[in-house]
């Protein structure tokens, strides 16, 4: 067998290896990019969502703290935290301003009619404290029912989207396997056609030299 084709057989068997190795490393680096990439996109989803949680935090626990109000005003958590919510109104500064404004105008509506000491007016001052003090429950009840509705948007709206988030992970996820998958098919293809092709060019010399008497 001449020596320049035994040299040419030779570089072929060297530049399928060659070729075929840096095939594999492409392909090995292409797949941790990608991995890197969707890593990197779990990493800034998850921040996204922590830091959606931090700034609903406050009208979650606003929202919680309104609710348990409601609650006590109702009876629902026991009868003294009822009485004490109660009686946090009625001692209220609210309370004691409008008491004294619906006196005086009751007591200036009677002097004006001539019936101060009349007892009507000590009815309608006996009742109006009562009355006042029921409508400021009301009152209450319907402010924390406000902050209990803005406590529950702001919850739901963090659990869509800590779904949202946990789908956009599990994305990711699955696009970071299949990468890797992709590498390693890449690597074992690229692999069993280096064996392919240098079986070829071994094959292909040994039936050179078989032609030529060799051996």
């Amino acid at each position: 067998m001449p020596v320049g084709a035994a040299i040419a057989g030779g570089a072929g068997i060297l530049g399928s290896y060659l070729g075929s190795k840096e095939q594999s490393k492409a392909a090995g680096r292409a797949a941790d990019a990608q991995v890197q990439a969707a890593q990197l996109g779990v990493d800034e989803t998850r921040r996204q969502f922590d830091a959606l949680q931090e700034l609903m935090r406050p009208f979650v626990n606003a929202g919680t703290g309104a609710l348990s109000g409601q609650q006590d005003l109702l009876g629902l958590n026991g009868a003294d935290k009822q009485q004490a919510a109660i009686d946090a109104i009625n001692n209220s500064q609210a309370m004691q301003t409008y008491m004294q404004q619906g006196e005086n105008a009751i007591l200036q509506n009677a002097s004006a009619t001539g019936g101060l000491r009349g007892g009507n007016t000590q009815s309608a001052l006996s009742q109006f404290r009562p009355q006042l003090l029921n409508q400021l429950i009301n009152q209450q009840y319907s402010n924390l029912g406000g902050l209990t509705a803005l406590g529950q948007n702001a919850a739901a709206g963090v659990g869509n989207a800590g779904m949202q988030t946990a789908g956009n992970i599990s994305n990711l996820l699955q696009q970071s396997g299949a990468a890797q998958a992709g590498g390693y098919l890449a690597k074992g293809q690229n692999t069993a056609n280096m064996y392919s092709g240098l079986a070829g060019a071994i094959g292909n010399i040994a039936g050179m030299y078989l032609g030529k008497g060799g051996f």
